[in-house]
């Protein structure tokens, strides 16, 4: 089912889902959304799964028309969406109707935001186990690349859903960015590579995000990390966050889109839950590192996933489209609503009666006329 007409792409917007995983042993990079924790939060919620593919918003966001009612969210960065003109919510469900245009301004608060549309997400063809698109090989998402006016986006199924179970996230779970960011480091795995000059530099110093940066790493300026011998080393594995940095002292923090391999040396790696913070670091923003154990960071991360799950077990919060019959004076018909939320418990069948009486002008008199109106909720 078509479910969005994509009137303006934005600069950079791409279908993306939590990545490629598996196959980084063949080169191919894992992509997915570079603030994972916005997007699964976003899904669920519209009620989707965790992993369903949703549009990553950059910066400068694209302006969308929905071709059906359906009910979506925007998380992560504010970058000021408004629906059909109107300021619209974040970090919260809201309807949206068959026509309606969802357009973004400002950012006040981060640099990506992440579109999830309930009923299972965005549907383009699973490549190697994703959705996610990988601008550089052309591999996966919407024809590999970044939206474009005049793409057309389908959700999985043929119809849009009746009804969602929604859910709301407390506010003092919403992220705020700003323009500073600590971020924990766990040292290694080629920390010995640096003097401890170098690892002290690392630890104390205030960095600078580049204008360079982009999703394969982000690109940072500073003071110079001092090298014990060679920053060169037989290439491994790049795990995401790896701070890698080469011969000229500047530390660059991997991100999904990174090459699976690297022949720098890696000081540090930063841990899982900081991540998400890094990803929406505007340039000039400020960057700083502290170093944690790894039981802390895995702590941390099961700290994280624990609100995830009460997010998933939380009460839903229900939107439904509802069919009525109306019938006035005998004469009946059926109307449909878009969706609405809708109170617990479930609403099902339910009757109601009232008299309404119009005033209508006739012959320059004023007439008074009864009618009876029966409305029945029939889904």
């Amino acid at each position: 089912m078509d479910i969005i007409d994509v009137l303006d792409g934005g600069l950079l917007t791409t279908v993306q889902d939590l990545g490629r995983l598996g196959y980084q042993r063949y080169g191919v990079p894992a992509s997915g959304a570079l603030d994972p924790f916005a997007l699964r939060v976003a899904n669920r919620l519209v009620g989707n799964s965790e992993d369903a593919a949703g549009l990553e918003v950059t910066l400068i966001g694209p302006r969308l028309r929905f071709l059906a009612d359906s009910v979506i969210a925007v998380a992560g960065a504010d970058l000021s969406p408004s629906l059909d003109g109107e300021r619209a919510a974040t970090w919260e469900p809201f309807a949206v109707t068959t026509g309606s245009v969802l357009s973004f301004a400002d950012a006040n608060d981060g640099v990506r935001a992440y579109v999830a549309v309930a009923g299972g997400g965005i549907d383009v063809p699973v490549v190697l186990g994703s959705r996610s698109t990988h601008v550089r090989s052309r591999l996966g998402g919407f024809e590999g690349r970044a939206l474009q006016a005049g793409d057309r986006l389908q959700a999985p199924s043929r119809e849009a859903p009746r009804h969602v179970a929604a859910r709301r996230l407390p506010q003092d779970q919403v992220p705020r960015y700003g323009h500073s960011h600590a971020l924990r480091v766990v040292l290694g795995p080629q920390a010995d590579a640096f003097t401890p000059h170098g690892v002290d530099t690392l630890l104390s110093a205030e960095y600078t995000v580049s204008g360079q940066s982009d999703r394969i790493g982000c690109r940072l300026q500073g003071p110079s990390i001092e090298h014990a011998t060679s920053p060169d080393i037989v290439s491994d594995g790049t795990p995401n966050g790896a701070v890698q940095v080469a011969g000229d002292g500047m530390p660059m923090v991997l991100l999904a889109d990174r090459g699976t391999t690297g022949g720098y040396t890696k000081i540090a790696t930063v841990i899982t839950v900081d991540l998400p913070s890094l990803a929406q670091a505007a340039t000039g923003d400020t960057v700083t590192f502290t170093a944690v154990p790894v039981d802390e960071a895995h702590a941390l991360l099961r700290e994280r996933e624990e609100r995830l799950r009460r997010l998933a077990d939380s009460p839903p919060v229900r939107f439904a489209r509802q069919r009525f019959r109306v019938a006035v004076d005998g004469v009946a018909g059926e109307v449909e609503t878009g969706f609405a939320e809708v109170p617990e418990p479930w609403p099902g069948s339910r009757r109601s009666g009232m008299r309404l009486e119009t005033a209508v002008r006739v012959t320059g008199e004023q007439t008074v006329r009864s009618c009876r109106v029966a409305v029945e909720r029939l889904e």
